[in-house]
Parts: C-alpha cells; sequence; structure tokens
C-alpha cells in the first residue's frame, strides 16, 4: 500500500466528533483522481458485479438497468484490486486510526454515480441504520468526489450534531420495499435542521459518523457526479439490548433475489 502523505489537525477532529463530520480539501493528489475516474468509469460502464447483487440502483425498484437514476456499486476493489494500492486508502486508513485507534481499518466500500440532469437524490439517512441492528458501530464513512462536488450537481449535507442520536427510524424510499435504498421517517424530518452543505473540490473529501444524518441532492448539472465511499473504524460490538429494524425485515428488492442466486449457483 502507498505511504499516507496526510494528518487530521486537532481541530478538525474535535469537529468530527461534535459534529459528527468534517470536510478536508485533499484526501488524494489530482494525478490519482484522473486514474481513479479512469477505474470508477469503467466500472460503471460494465455494470461490475450485476450479477452477484453488487450493481444496482440505490433509488428504484431495479428491475431495467437502464433506467437507473442512482447506479451503486458494492465493494468496488472486487472488481478493480488496484484501488486497494492507492494513496486514497493509505490516507483514509491513517485517518481512521487518528480517530479510532490502531486497530482501525478502512476499506472501499461502494461508489454512487448520479446521471447528468437527472441523478436521483440520495435520501437523508443514517449509514447504521443499513446494518445490523443488534450491533453498535465505531465508524466513519469517507465520501470522496471524482470531480467538483456543488449543491448543484449532489455535494453532500449533514446535520451538525446528529451523530448523537441512536438509529432513528426510516423506511424503503418511497415507502417501497422493492428499493434498496433508505430514507428517514418523515415524523424525525426535524433533525434534519439546520443543514450544513459541503462542496468540495475534486478529490477532497467529507468525513462523517455512522450515525450522523446526512443527504445530497440530486444532479441538475450538465456533467456526471462520481463519488467513492470508503468506511472506516472498528469491529462492531453488541448492544446490550436487542432492536429491530422493520425497514431492514421488509425488503424484497431485485438486488438481493440476484445475489441469493449467484450464492446458490456457487
Amino acid at each position: 500500500m502507498a505511504q499516507p502523505s496526510i494528518e487530521l489537525t486537532a481541530e478538525q477532529i474535535a469537529h468530527f466528533r461534535e459534529q459528527g463530520y468534517v470536510a478536508i480539501d485533499a484526501i488524494t493528489t489530482a494525478e490519482e483522481v484522473a486514474a481513479l475516474r479512469e477505474v470508477y468509469d469503467r466500472l460503471f460502464s460494465e455494470r461490475a458485479g450485476r450479477e452477484e447483487g453488487n450493481q444496482f440502483d440505490l433509488a428504484g425498484p431495479d428491475e431495467d438497468p437502464d433506467a437507473a437514476t442512482l447506479p451503486q456499486i458494492l465493494n468496488p476493489a472486487k472488481y478493480a484490486p488496484e484501488l486497494n494500492d492507492t494513496l486514497l486508502l493509505a490516507n483514509a486508513q491513517a485517518i481512521a486510526r487518528q480517530i479510532f485507534g490502531d486497530q482501525a481499518q478502512a476499506h472501499f466500500a461502494h461508489a454512487i454515480f448520479k446521471p447528468a440532469g437527472h441523478g436521483a437524490a440520495t435520501p437523508w439517512h443514517q449509514d447504521a441504520a443499513y446494518w445490523m441492528p443488534d450491533m453498535l458501530y465505531d465508524k466513519l464513512s469517507i465520501w470522496v468526489p471524482l470531480q467538483e462536488a456543488t449543491p448543484e450537481n449532489g455535494c453532500m449535507h449533514f446535520a451538525p450534531g446528529s451523530n448523537g442520536f441512536d438509529v432513528l427510524p426510516h423506511r424503503s424510499i418511497g415507502d417501497d420495499p422493492r428499493v434498496h435504498g433508505l430514507e428517514l421517517h418523515a415524523d424525525y424530518m426535524r433533525y434534519t435542521e439546520p443543514t450544513v452543505a459541503c462542496p468540495l473540490p475534486a478529490g477532497g473529501a467529507t468525513l462523517h459518523d455512522a450515525y450522523t444524518l446526512h443527504y445530497t441532492p440530486p444532479n441538475r448539472s450538465s456533467i456526471p457526479r462520481r463519488a467513492l465511499i470508503l468506511d472506516a473504524g472498528l469491529p462492531p460490538r453488541p448492544r446490550e439490548r436487542k432492536v429491530r429494524f422493520p425497514w431492514k425485515e421488509e425488503k424484497r428488492t431485485a438486488r438481493a433475489e440476484r445475489a441469493a442466486q449467484a450464492a446458490r449457483a456457487g
């Protein structure tokens, strides 16, 4: 792996811990951003991982891949292992260890694409709402745009201090269990105010806690919005009492069916 070249300041770490997010201007070089963009575009052009259920429309029922408005690829390094030898990953790991200690690990979690002009919003949600309800998470997500990220094309927005909440009630986008994506239940939208937008240059990054409420608007611009997301942190810890995430129990997605078929086929 490349050697890290980044170190957060004490002020940045304090902001992350208190507000649940922080933005940094650069987590890698312009040269690496250009190389990452080539890999990214190839993966989406090939719909890498679709037959395994790892490529799908986050915002729709995913029945027609040509109709996707928010295509996503899980575990992109599985299909492009060169991602594991990048400065981006080395710096993500260094950041994770500054915040969570020497046992923290980072990996490429997913890639999300907003097509030019019609890329869908990613609704308000907490990442931990997607995960195991019986566990607690010391994790952050590192969101990296591969072109300038603006409010017009879908930059990150955060609700400062919302990392202090446990997982709030969510539902499938549009209350449709065929859709993989989640949205914060309407009764809890008051917790998204005030909202802070975080525009970034290409190769910048936002870091946000697993419990921080966040959102990206639709892409109304004339250029595609590309984003790579890395997960970083410690292994999950069991909760003292069991909880349920009904929004996970009700899911009936085409993505999950493709994954099950692939598993049965070996």
